[in-house]
C-alpha cells in the first residue's frame, strides 16, 4: 500500500495501456477511496498512453461507484484520438471488473496564444492557518456520525474560511478559500498535474452546502461527488502555495454545483476546477430541525 502522494501516484503498468494503483488509506476515516485519489490516477493512467510532449489541459471524470480502499484500481486507457495538435485519451478505472469512474482527457502541445484572468482574491497567507486536520479534529466530539482520522491527508491543507463540518443550523455563504502544497518532492508536469487534480476534490463540493445550514457529518445528509472537471491553464509546481478560490453558483434538484480558481501564490491563474455533486437531505420526520 502506498504510504506516500509520490508513491499513490506511481502506477503499475500491466500491460501497453493498463495500469495498476493503490490505496493510500483511509482519509477521514472512510472506507471508500477518496474522489481525488482516481482522478489523479486516472490522469497518470492517461500520461502513460501520451508518447509525446503533449501535455493535459482539461479532463472530465464521472464518479459511478464508490471505491474500496482495500482493493487495488486497474484503469483501462483508450488511445481515443492523435491529431497534429490535440490528443484525447479514455480512462476506466476498474475494481473487481467493475467501473468506478471514467474519464476523458485531452493533451496539447505546447504553444503560446491570447492570456487573461481574474485578479487573485484577496487572502491570508497560509502560514498559521488552521490545518485541515485541526478543523476536521472538532468531528471527534461533536459529529452526530462517526469519524476518525485513520489517515492524513498527504498534502499540507490550510482553510482559510470555515468548512461546515459541524455547527448545524449555521448558513455560510457559498465562497470559500483554501491553501495547498504537497510535502514531498515530485517528478514532472504530469505528477504534479495529478497532484493539483488529488488537492482540487477537498472540500470543493462543501461550497453548496455552506448556504444550508447543514453538518457535513449530519446523518441526514448524503452528499457524494457524481463528476469531476479540471482545467490546466499553466503549468505547475505543486511544491509552492497554491489557493483554491471556491464558490457554488447554484443547487437544484438534490445536486449542488461548485466551481473553483486556482491560483499560484504569485497569484497566476494555474487552473479552474468544477463539480457536480449529489445534496440529497433526509431528516429521520418531517418535523424534525436540521441536525
Amino acid at each position: 500500500m502506498p504510504s506516500t502522494l509520490r508513491e499513490l501516484l506511481t502506477l503499475e503498468r500491466l500491460d501497453r495501456d493498463l495500469f495498476r494503483g493503490g490505496n493510500i488509506g483511509r482519509i477521514g476515516g472512510s472506507s471508500r477511496i477518496f474522489g481525488g485519489q482516481v482522478v489523479a490516477q486516472s490522469l497518470m493512467a492517461a500520461y502513460g498512453a501520451v508518447e509525446d510532449e503533449r501535455v493535459c489541459h482539461s479532463l472530465h471524470g464521472y464518479f459511478m461507484r464508490p471505491g474500496d480502499v482495500e482493493r487495488p484500481i486497474i484503469f483501462q486507457v483508450d488511445r481515443a484520438f492523435d491529431g497534429g495538435t490535440f490528443a484525447t485519451r479514455r480512462v476506466v478505472a476498474m475494481q473487481e471488473g467493475r467501473q468506478i469512474f471514467n474519464m476523458a482527457a485531452s493533451f496539447q502541445r505546447p504553444e503560446t496564444g491570447f492570456e487573461h484572468q481574474t485578479p487573485m482574491p484577496q487572502s491570508p497567507p497560509p502560514e498559521g492557518l488552521t490545518t485541515l486536520a485541526e478543523a476536521q479534529a472538532v468531528l471527534r466530539g461533536e459529529a452526530d456520525r462517526p469519524y476518525s482520522t485513520e489517515t492524513a491527508f498527504p498534502a499540507d491543507f490550510r482553510v482559510v474560511d470555515e468548512i461546515p463540518f459541524t455547527r448545524a443550523g449555521h448558513a455560510l455563504s457559498p465562497p470559500q478559500k483554501a491553501w495547498f502544497r504537497v510535502r514531498e518532492p515530485l517528478e514532472g508536469l504530469a505528477m504534479h498535474q495529478a497532484a493539483l487534480a488529488y488537492c482540487s476534490d477537498m472540500v470543493l463540493l462543501s461550497s453548496a452546502i455552506r448556504p444550508h445550514g447543514v453538518s457535513l457529518r449530519s446523518r441526514a445528509l448524503q452528499h457524494a461527488s457524481l463528476d469531476h472537471t479540471l482545467y490546466f491553464l499553466h503549468p505547475v509546481d505543486l511544491g509552492r502555495w497554491h489557493l483554491h478560490a471556491m464558490d457554488s453558483p447554484a443547487a437544484a434538484g438534490a445536486r449542488g454545483l461548485a466551481t473553483g480558481s486556482i491560483y499560484r501564490e504569485d497569484g497566476l491563474m494555474v487552473g479552474a476546477s468544477m463539480q457536480e455533486g449529489l445534496m440529497r437531505y433526509r431528516p429521520p420526520t418531517e418535523n424534525a430541525a436540521k441536525p
